[in-house]
């Protein structure tokens, strides 16, 4: 039984109302397409899940959420809290825009909502370092002024994710990275490829870092370029989006008519909107010297573009899972349990590993409930 969230490596927590299915404390099923997803409290991502006691625990939640007085519903969707603690997400046959308002809603809101925080509590530390600055002198003060920029620069280079090449090489994917990798047409204009630009792993690194201005970049395509681009998105879009950015983005993927179709139409305007660039700026391109994103590239693009691509991504993901093509999915649960092992085991006092199952075992406060 999987606990842990395969996006953020979080801790799942647990619930005792659903026997067949103790992962959670808040639980989505749909009982017309055979779908369970465990919603996570930490990142708000919801995790499908590939288990075979899946209809049994969507049967469960069903009959849970019946019995349930203290629920609200529409014609669609339905929320019900037990008296246990656990949240259930009942979904119908919504719209897509209903849809994505649930599902989507929260881990983007969230993010908006920390990434506001999280601003605003730099610019206090930056004001009160120039303050300070200015106080001892002005001696002090160009060194102040250039803290700013040394956070930017120390920000822009970490590494969001770790791969392997087709050589099963390790690479590394910085931050910075996002302001050149894109998706792009496939060559047979059927479908979409996705180009990620990268440095080597430590070795490789080691033995090239004389060559300035090297670009190493990386073509994905099919399953691998679906979640690679779902995981990139992830981070382009850390600073989430409103209800506006979210209706616009569920929009231009009803106009597409699926997210299948969308996701090629999307590497189309990519293109289009790169294809501008001056051809001098596209020869000596290098996410090195860049301070910004370029337009089309996955942090260049629209914020209702970037949106619609982490949607269609997550959903065509799924889609293919639910086909058969579940190994994939199992991989990443696997993958993700394993990371957070090796976190928990880390050597830390027994006071700490005490505390941490004491706030484990507290019940999660269900964010709808009034204050």
């Amino acid at each position: 039984m999987y606990t842990t969230c395969i996006f953020c490596q979080g801790d799942l927590h647990r619930n005792e109302a659903i026997e067949e299915f103790p992962v959670g404390r808040r639980l989505a099923f749909d009982g017309a397409k055979g779908r369970l997803w465990v919603v996570c409290r930490r990142c708000e991502r919801w995790n499908l899940s590939p288990l075979e006691t899946r209809w049994e625990a969507i049967e469960a939640c069903e009959r849970a959420f019946r019995d349930t007085r203290t629920r609200v519903s529409s014609d669609n969707i339905g929320l019900a809290k037990l008296k246990e603690g656990l949240v259930l997400v009942r979904v119908g046959d919504p719209v897509r825009q209903e849809f994505a308002a649930w599902r989507y809603g929260d881990q983007f809101g969230r993010r908006r909502r920390r990434s506001m925080l999280i601003t605003g509590a730099a610019v206090s530390v930056v004001g009160a370092v120039v303050v300070g600055g200015v106080v001892a002198g002005s001696v002090a003060i160009g060194g102040w002024v250039t803290f700013p920029s040394s956070i930017r620069e120390w920000y822009s280079r970490r590494v969001i994710l770790r791969l392997k090449d087709e050589f099963d090489e390790p690479i590394r994917v910085q931050r910075k990275h996002l302001y050149t990798s894109r998706l792009v047409p496939s060559a047979d204009a059927s479908g979409w490829d996705l180009r990620v630009d990268h440095i080597p792993g430590w070795d490789k690194w080691a033995r090239t870092r004389k060559r300035k201005g090297r670009r190493h970049t990386m073509v994905m395509h099919g399953s691998e370029a679906i979640g690679l681009a779902g995981q990139l998105m992830a981070h382009a879009n850390r600073t989430g989006g409103g209800r506006k950015a979210v209706r616009a983005a569920v929009e231009r993927i009803e106009e597409a008519g699926h997210p299948e179709a969308f996701l090629p139409e999307a590497a189309d305007l990519a293109l289009r909107d790169f294809s501008k660039l001056p051809k001098s700026k596209l020869s000596t391109m290098n996410p090195e010297q860049l301070k910004t994103p370029l337009p089309g590239t996955l942090a260049g693009l629209k914020v209702d573009m970037r949106l619609a691509i982490e949607m269609a991504t997550h959903e065509q993901a799924e889609r293919e899972a639910l086909e058969g093509e579940l190994k994939e999915l199992e991989a990443r649960w696997r993958e993700a349990e394993e990371i957070a092992r090796i976190a928990d085991n880390l050597f830390v006092p027994e006071s700490v590993d005490s505390f941490i199952e004491r706030e484990r075992s507290r019940p999660a406060r269900d964010p709808a409930a009034p204050e």
